[in-house]
């Protein structure tokens, strides 16, 4: 019992432990799930696995199962994000667990449940339990947004050199309450199509209703909560790592107005697409979505600078090449404000253009092209974040020397290589044409698989690694788990 007690306290007790919990769960679904991908079931893999495990999968559900695949990752994700805004901000001790355990239930219920009514048969108990999940994890974000409440006294931020009001109160974690409110709210715009489900109202995928001339309300709420929560998602980790990297000084103080301006406005864009402003909203979201990204870039230059600063603080005259060693020293504190940086190569900025050039390039297409670029924009933007969260990770339990270089610069290249080469799939109607393009294909192909395989190769290893040190009885877990005890006291 001792033995599982104190495994128990520290999987579900701390913030390593439960965000160890939460990556696994996630490895293993998106490993097990994988293998029923287009390119596992041209060799054969699907098959296998389908038999093996005994899946009932009904070609007209395909739609409903990629749903709640997609949410159970999601929810994993999302928890994630919680326990590192509860390990890195004060707040109240009674929140900080109930948050902790709330969500910790629901996305475990969400997930198991889920995926079992949806991959094994239709069992409705499951079903049950994977809608209470999904209002655990609700309640969680309640209560996580009370316990931000940015105007209250105890919180308020003394030290002048971060941004504050004149009143003292800290505006990053009014960013991040404005983060928590608005991601509360904008769920119900998925949980109310979602209630109508039987009853008139049947589910889709978003990529397949794009050319469609009318939409009802209810589509417009599903396609609407698709885009803001991912967005939302990507606000909430750029806060998280401003917090980790200890975000501050002049760009701080600019940054943080402009990122609750931007997450409202953002917002408001999306919302009012089942409002009369549809016709306007677009127009809005682009708004909105300025300042986020700009509030991003500051951090980017801070961080950046930080870097070299420190990186150089013992040469009187850096040079250039000083300047860059220093910066690309440690990968798991140059690596997310990278990815950030990259991303707007791969998703944001090519997510802006075609909008921007919808009508004059991007409808011209065949569907089938225009598909494959929302489907490659949103797993990309996903993909991005989950590899922030693993440099996070990677910091927090402590990586050093040459595994911490091996583990931070794998991730930036893997993810970088296969990204890139998704890219340019889903943009390659722009420059050749579909007779020409079976050569670039097959590169692409082999450059995504190469990446994402051997992403999730590492993973698997450090998952194993994390697995068997657990049956240590003095293994790292123990020092972790001492190390949060001793913090928490100091507090």
């Amino acid at each position: 019992m001792p033995f599982l007690k104190s495994r128990f306290q520290y999987l579900f007790g701390t913030t390593k432990g439960l965000i160890l919990v939460a990556i696994a769960m996630i490895a293993l679904v998106t490993a097990l799930f994988g293998m029923l991908s287009g390119p596992m079931a041209e060799m054969g893999v699907r098959e296998i696995i389908v038999r093996a495990l005994r899946m009932d999968l009904q070609p007209a559900e395909r739609e409903g199962r990629i749903i709640i695949l997609y949410h159970s990752i999601a929810m994993a994700v999302v928890a994630i994000e919680v326990y590192m805004i509860t390990g890195l901000l004060g707040m109240r001790e009674f929140y900080k667990k109930a948050v902790r355990v709330l969500i910790t239930v629901g996305y475990l219920l969400a997930m198991i449940f889920g995926l079992l009514f949806a991959y094994w048969g239709h069992e409705w108990v499951f079903h049950g339990l994977y809608i209470t999940g999904l209002a655990l994890i609700f309640f969680a974000g309640v209560l996580l947004t009370i316990a931000l409440w940015p105007w209250d006294k105890a919180y308020f931020q003394p030290d002048p050199v971060y941004a504050r009001t004149k009143g003292g109160v800290d505006l990053e974690r009014a960013a991040f309450f404005t983060t928590a409110l608005t991601t509360v709210i904008s769920s119900i715009f998925g949980a109310v199509p979602g209630s109508y489900f039987g009853n008139g109202f049947e589910v889709f995928l978003a990529e397949n209703i794009i050319r469609l001339p009318e939409k009802t309300t209810m589509e417009y709420s599903v396609i609407g909560h698709l885009h803001i929560m991912l967005a939302l998602i990507a606000i909430m980790i750029t806060l998280i790592v401003g917090r980790w990297l200890n975000f501050r000084g002049r760009l701080h103080k600019i940054a943080m107005p402009l990122m609750i301006l931007g997450c409202i406005v953002l917002n408001l864009g999306v919302w009012g697409v089942v409002t009369p402003l549809e016709p306007i909203a677009h127009m809005i979201i682009y708004v909105g979505a300025t300042p986020s990204m700009l509030a991003a870039l500051l951090l980017l230059i801070w961080s950046w600078g930080e870097l070299i600063r420190t990186g150089t603080a013992h040469l009187t005259k850096p040079t250039f090449l000083q300047k860059l060693a220093a910066l690309v020293r440690d990968p798991l504190k140059f690596g997310p404000t990278w990815q950030m940086l990259f991303m707007n190569f791969t998703t944001s900025g090519i997510g802006i253009f075609m909008a921007v050039r919808l009508d004059e390039i991007f409808r011209l297409w065949p569907a089938r092209e225009e598909r494959i670029e929302l489907t490659g924009h949103w797993h990309a933007l996903s993909a991005i974040i989950a590899t922030i969260i693993l440099m996070y990770y990677g910091d927090i339990i402590g990586l050093k020397g040459k595994i911490r270089q091996i583990y931070g610069w794998a991730i930036i290249f893997l993810s970088d290589l296969a990204l890139g080469a998704v890219t340019v799939f889903e943009m390659k109607r722009l420059f050749i044409g579909e007779a020409e393009q079976q050569p670039l294909v097959n590169a692409l192909m082999y450059m995504i698989d190469f990446g994402l395989g051997l992403l999730l190769v590492l993973l698997a290893i450090v998952m194993v690694w994390r697995l068997t040190d657990l049956f240590k009885p003095k293994g790292r877990w123990t020092e972790e788990a001492t190390h949060e005890l001793a913090e928490e006291v100091s507090k």
